[in-house]
């Protein structure tokens, strides 16, 4: 199969779960024998073409139909949550030669221009829901159209001449990460083709690390103990809690420091997380690492510098970084939101609090910090479910199956 890969954005400067999800899918499917693009606007980007690990990614311009937005506004829709628009993109879909199926990774009107495309070649396209779109708290959601409050939005009709609210409907398949926003889709779109379809790691890359080198380039000294928090700088994420519950536990455990590491989708919030380590004194026990380029060794090193991961989020959708810690042998403590508790057994494989609740935050990494057993069996647990349950190359094969499937029925029906 001819296959593109179509997300919202997809640098090396700004890298998360999704982009994780496409390259290693992306890696693999190649390696399989199916040819494998990646085809995406070129926000955060001036590269309109690259080779990243082996996959080739497009670019093409955008824009944000909106008048009266500002060049720091169109930076954070770049960031998180944009609706865009591309003819560029669009026009590329309609003539890349040999193509069986496209794989969307984002929806509104880039969602129906992939939706285009497809109907007007005759081919199907998956979809995969990777931002929690129907679970999300208000806030969350909030937060995605801040940046336009005071521009005038002109793209509705764009929107309708694509139907971008058909794209779910019209897909082949919608992949989610949750079994509740599994329910919640199928309630709202009865029609559709609705996967479950959770997420996976590369166990073997994240197997062995080197934390001392960690440590020695962060200037982290060897008698700390690590509290290591990875994700986007961003008030989903709630690293704020993090801090406050590491004040707390310094009392218990001097030696304590916490680590967070993420690309930053949220200056504001970034700024916040630094002051509120000065506002408790804790400014020398909290060390933030602005981003991390995938081809750095620092994540992995990250993971097998530390004692003890924490996902303190108060929405997640999946949590691919609880895999990469599971995959290093490292205890989770992770809060029990989204699709976490579809995939985490509380007290088997990791830690289990309810969002924003520090009291339990503090109780549950504190008893890994004193019970080595204890955090060295929801280590062992959460590796052995790293290997055998959720690895790239199961999930790949998983993939084709459904790609197959969608080509096969296309045929049928034509």
């Amino acid at each position: 199969m001819n296959l593109i890969q179509i997300p919202r954005r997809f640098t090396k400067s700004h890298w998360g779960g999704t982009e994780s999800v496409i390259l290693e899918t992306s890696r693999r499917l190649l390696a399989l024998g199916h040819p494998t693009e990646i085809h995406c606007p070129d926000a955060l980007s001036s590269l309109r073409e690259e080779v990243i690990d082996g996959v080739r990614v497009r670019r093409y311009p955008y824009f944000y139909p909106y008048l009266g937005l500002s060049n720091d506004a169109r930076h954070q829709l770049d960031l998180k949550g944009g609706n865009l628009f591309s003819f560029g993109m669009l026009a590329a879909l309609l003539r890349h030669p040999g193509l069986d199926l496209m794989h969307l990774h984002t929806g509104m009107r880039l969602g129906g221009i992939v939706r285009t495309a497809a109907r007007l070649r005759g081919i199907p396209y998956v979809v995969s829901v990777h931002g929690g779109q129907l679970d999300a708290p208000e806030a969350e959601k909030r937060s995605y159209t801040d940046p336009t409050r005071h521009a005038l939005e002109w793209g509705r009709a764009l929107g309708a001449l694509v139907g971008s609210h058909r794209v779910l409907d019209d897909a082949a398949a919608v992949l989610v990460l949750g079994r509740r926003e599994e329910a919640e889709l199928r309630r709202a779109h009865p029609l559709a083709n609705i996967v479950y379809f959770p997420n996976g790691v590369d166990p073997e890359r994240f197997a062995t690390g080197d934390g001392a080198a960690f440590r020695s380039r962060h200037g982290i000294p060897t008698g700390d103990r690590i509290l290591l928090c990875v994700g986007r700088l961003d008030p989903q994420k709630n690293q704020l809690l993090a801090v406050r519950a590491v004040a707390a536990l310094l009392a218990h455990e001097p030696r304590l420091r916490l680590v967070i590491a993420g690309h930053v989708t949220s200056e504001e919030y970034a700024n916040t997380l630094v002051q509120e380590t000065r506002v408790l004194g804790i400014e020398d026990r909290v060390t933030i690492v602005r981003g991390i380029p995938i081809e750095s060794p620092d994540l992995i090193d990250a993971y097998h510098a530390a004692e003890v991961f924490i996902l303190p989020s108060i929405h997640e959708p999946f949590g691919i970084v609880i895999l990469e810690a599971w995959a290093s042998g490292l205890p989770v403590v992770a809060s029990r939101v989204g699709g976490v508790p579809d995939f985490v057994r509380d007290g088997e494989d990791g830690l289990l609090v309810d969002p924003g609740n520090i009291d339990q935050v503090v109780q549950r990494v504190s008893h890994l910090l004193d019970c080595p057993d204890a955090a060295m069996h929801l280590g062992l647990t959460g590796r052995t479910r790293a290997h055998g349950e959720f690895s790239w190359d199961a999930a790949t094969a998983r993939l084709v199956a459904i790609y197959e499937e969608a080509v096969s029925a296309r045929v049928v029906r034509s």
